[in-house]
């Protein structure tokens, strides 16, 4: 009977594992690069009244949000300004790729 037991929680397991594993995961964000790759360490992106922040790694940032119009700030480190991407739009299941930002002196 032990044995029994055993063996339908390993089905019950492995079924579970496959079939959440298969499920695509829709995400909603925005993702990009930021050129030179030390020119920025934050960016923001600030919809309505929300704000997220994350921090650069290697010259990439990414965000999970939710859908809507919103606005990137890249943050940039002296001597290199500030950049602002204004009405970045967002849908449901959609992750928006604004590129590469080309960070001016």
């Amino acid at each position: 009977m032990k044995r029994f037991a055993v063996v339908c929680v390993i089905i019950i397991f492995f079924t579970l594992l496959f079939a959440f594993s298969f499920c695509p995961k829709f995400q909603t964000g925005v993702v990009g690069r930021i050129n030179p790759v030390s020119g920025a360490n934050m960016v923001w992106i600030v919809g309505g009244r929300d704000s997220l922040a994350c921090a650069v790694v290697n010259g990439e940032f990414g965000f999970e949000t939710r859908p809507g119009v919103y606005k990137v700030i890249i943050d940039g480190i002296a001597p290199y300004k500030d950049e602002i991407l204004e009405n970045v739009g967002v849908r449901d299941g959609q992750t928006v790729d604004v590129g590469e930002i080309v960070l001016q002196r």
